[in-house]
């Protein structure tokens, strides 16, 4: 793989400095297309389910925080969700330190 790609950097002779920044703009073309598919995008993907799992809560739903704490969601408000870890302890949780919500 890497002999290919020096292959495609080399100069092809007489071409003087055109020939270097071509493959300069070739290298850096390359660098930014396997950032974006090995980095951003599935990054996004991972966001965009976050987001769903968030948004799918209901009451009833078993979840796990961030911190650690399992408990079942007993009530809903706009960015809070008041979690119940023990019988007659809730707590209330940010929507967004929920990590996952676990499948019964």
């Amino acid at each position: 793989m890497s002999n290919l790609l020096f292959a495609f950097m080399a100069p092809q002779g007489g071409g003087g400095a055109g020939g270097g920044m071509i493959s300069t703009v070739i290298m850096f073309a390359l660098i930014i297309f396997i950032f974006y598919f090995m980095i951003i995008r599935p990054q996004s993907k991972r966001q965009k389910e976050r987001q769903k799992m968030l948004e799918a809560m209901k009451k009833g739903d078993k979840i796990v925080t961030n911190g650690g704490l399992h408990g079942k969601i007993v009530g809903m408000e706009d960015k809070t969700v008041l979690v119940e870890i023990a019988d007659n302890v809730k707590v209330k949780v940010e929507k967004s330190a929920v990590g996952a919500v676990i499948p019964e």
